[in-house]
């Protein structure tokens, strides 16, 4: 199914909007301001008859004023007004019509059965009498009080078909303004476009590059600020993307490496014993090569597999509240006969003599344990190396510094990928596999807390990591 373009969609909804609101200005939008008008000359109508009745016709029913004094003085305001006016006796006679020359009793019989609508407190819309009124009148009555008593009725009208007029002309004013406005709306629409549409258009096009690899494409997009946020964001994944292939060749080479040197050891000396090479007497020497080798392989792929369960399914912990410095304790006596080979002095400082903290006791168990290895592998002999724990607030911090080579400068942020050795390291840790740091940084963040390194090349390395106390 082929999809329709933004800049389509955009069209449509443009040309959707502008026939449907010139439709609702025209019907909906007219009915409203005729009845608003209505309501409007309506309460003009009453306003005009009660000032008419107040001033003049008071004069007519004290009997100083004749009827065609009345008749006058109604014509003259009927005129000024544009304004039909009947004055009806209580009885419902016609006294006089500012718009007929018929006798009184003609314009009543004329009247026949309307002539009661007239003769109460009311409006009419769209009144009509056949001959008299024929055309669609608003009607507004009103009635004549004299000595508190009813004593006539004052009818004024206006066509209806005037109000229509003048709500046509406000609906043309209307639909003028809303015509010199569509090509704003337009330029709105098309702005709109130009910001939002355009750049993603871009960005596809940019992307498209990156599906077929290549990742040299640079995102050019300065507005708006999102979009030029996602675009730095695209072009930060190119750039880690395009780093993908050397970081896969080196992961590649490096568990290579680890897994061929110890296999190329055991098949050397294995093919040695089988040919005779190595003598009877001899072998047990080699066999605790073999034993070491293969520990070597099975720490390596047990730390994979560790990794890779983590990246999986996420590391899931078994807090609970145990005394961190009795664990320092237990591992510092699991390393006495490496200390005493390596001449090595492992100072203890704690800051209580308990200090508990909640976490999963075997996770923090391995942290310390590859912290306090790696500290000893790296160690120079004679010297010492230095584990404290202190609490501050509602963390206990652990530290871990030892004064051997150090870590280069440029290795330090390095130390916590997979598989990485620094340069100084490649001597010493024959044995590691460059995970056990990568294992702790996750064991760490796991429990939601932070760890750092410090470290001086030649002086030594410490590493600082917190767990959350407990009472």
């Amino acid at each position: 199914m082929r999809q329709t373009s933004v800049l389509v969609k955009y069209s449509l909804l443009l040309i959707a909007l502008v026939i449907l609101m010139m439709i609702l200005l025209n019907t909906v939008g007219l009915d409203f301001t005729e009845k608003k008008l209505v309501e409007s000359k309506t309460a003009e109508l009453y306003t005009e008859a009660n000032d008419i009745i107040n001033k003049y016709l008071s004069e007519y029913y004290v009997s100083t004023w004749a009827q065609d004094e009345v008749v006058s003085t109604l014509n003259i305001a009927a005129e000024m007004t544009d304004t039909r006016i009947l004055m009806l006796s209580k009885n419902g006679l016609v006294v006089a019509d500012t718009t007929s020359n018929r006798k009184q009793n003609a314009i009543y019989v004329a009247l026949g059965t309307s002539a009661p609508q007239l003769m109460a407190d009311n409006t009419e819309k769209d009144f009509v009498v056949p001959k008299y009124i024929p055309d669609p009148m608003l009607c507004v009555s009103v009635p004549i009080m004299y000595n508190y008593t009813v004593s006539g009725y004052l009818c004024v009208m206006t066509t209806m078909s005037s109000i229509y007029a003048e709500g046509v002309y406000y609906s043309d004013f209307v639909n003028i303004c809303y015509l010199i406005f569509i090509p704003f709306m337009i330029g709105a629409f098309a702005l709109l476009y130009f910001y939002s549409v355009h750049p993603v258009t871009k960005l596809t096009g940019q992307t498209k590059e990156y599906m077929e690899n290549n990742f040299r494409g640079e995102f050019k997009v300065s507005y708006p600020k999102e979009l030029a946020e996602l675009g730095g964001c695209i072009r930060y994944m190119g750039d880690k993307l395009n780093n993908s292939d050397e970081i896969q060749r080196k992961f590649l080479s490096n568990v290579s490496h680890d897994f061929r040197s110890p296999l190329t050891s055991i098949r050397g000396y294995l093919e040695a014993m089988k040919d005779g090479t190595i003598e009877t007497a001899d072998q047990g020497k080699y066999f605790d090569i073999l034993l070491y080798e293969t520990d070597r392989l099975t720490k390596l792929t047990s730390n994979l597999l560790q990794l890779n369960n983590i990246d999986d399914n996420g590391l899931m912990l078994s807090l609970s509240v145990f005394d961190i410095n009795k664990m320092i304790r237990q591992i510092a006596l699991t390393f006495e006969g490496t200390f005493i080979k390596k001449k090595l002095v492992l100072n203890l400082v704690f800051s209580q003599k308990e200090t508990f903290v909640e976490a999963d006791e075997g996770r923090i168990q391995q942290v310390i344990y590859n912290l306090l290895d790696n500290a000893v592998k790296f160690s120079n002999s004679d010297s010492s190396i230095k584990i404290t724990t202190e609490e501050k607030g509602h963390k206990v911090y652990v530290t871990v510094k030892d004064y051997g080579v150090g870590i280069p400068k440029e290795s330090i942020n390095k130390v916590w990928e997979r598989f990485y050795k620094s340069d100084a390291s490649r001597g010493r840790d024959k044995k590691g596999s460059g995970l056990g740091l990568s294992i702790v940084k996750e064991i760490i963040k796991a429990h939601d807390q932070n760890i750092s390194v410090v470290s001086t090349e030649g002086v030594g390395t410490e590493f600082i990591f917190t767990l959350k106390s407990a009472e």
